[in-house]
């Protein structure tokens, strides 16, 4: 696996990253900030990691011979993300997520021995919109030669400061402020609040990783 990345434009969003909200999250549980739910209040406790998971759509890819011709003949490599893994540190100023996943390929010529390298993208994202940053590594498939398959592993660390993901003051107040009956907001839901809203949506990050792909690749995924 080659672990070498080369950084792309601070906010340069791609088609992958559109479908980010469509990505299926975990994230890493302790002491720490609220998960918060609107019409719910406080549920729980979580801590300052970001989410981690697979945009939809990017988990996949399909490399043919011939790429105007996307057929079943013209298949050449096919490759899925799995067994994503994540750990965090939150006890600095700069919190660090290190994610692991394994690559499984499979292709149709085993004629010979081969190696097939794809990009992957790691992106951390704020407010669910906004690209923090966003960088590109490649992982390398080895398939021997008579071998129509083959695995590799890969690594992805993301850094996020801790004090953007961390709810101001009078934000966490508001949130968890006990309220009795009869009290002029006793009724209301703090998170409806347009204020509390942003605030939260500035303090929540997410790490994103999939496969680079380009616009047919993308669009062949989305209607396979």
């Amino acid at each position: 696996m080659t672990s070498t990345f080369r950084p792309l434009a601070k906010r340069a969003a791609s088609a992958m990253l559109m479908l980010g909200a469509a990505a299926t999250l975990s994230a890493c549980s302790s002491e720490g900030d609220l998960v918060l739910q609107e019409g719910v209040g406080v549920s729980a406790i979580r801590s300052k990691c970001p989410a981690v998971g697979i945009p939809a759509y990017t988990g996949d890819i399909t490399l043919f011979r011939d790429a105007a011709n996307k057929t079943l003949g013209s298949m050449d490599v096919t490759a899925s993300i799995t067994d994503l893994r994540t750990s965090c540190d939150e006890t600095g100023e700069r919190i660090y997520s290190e994610s692991t996943f394994q690559v499984y390929g499979r292709r149709t010529d085993t004629s010979a021995a081969r190696t097939v390298e794809l990009p992957y993208f790691v992106t951390v994202l704020q407010g669910g919109s906004s690209v923090q940053t966003k960088r590109v590594g490649t992982v390398t498939l080895n398939f021997a030669a008579g071998e129509e398959r083959a695995q590799a592993s890969a690594k992805a660390g993301a850094f996020v400061n801790a004090s953007a993901a961390t709810l101001p003051d009078d934000i966490r107040e508001r949130v968890t402020r006990k309220r009795r009956a009869g009290d002029a907001d006793a009724a209301m839901d703090p998170l409806a609040a347009p204020d509390v809203k942003a605030a939260i949506a500035r303090a929540t990050f997410e790490v994103l990783i999939g496969f680079q792909l380009d616009q047919d690749q993308l669009a062949y995924n989305a209607t396979r």
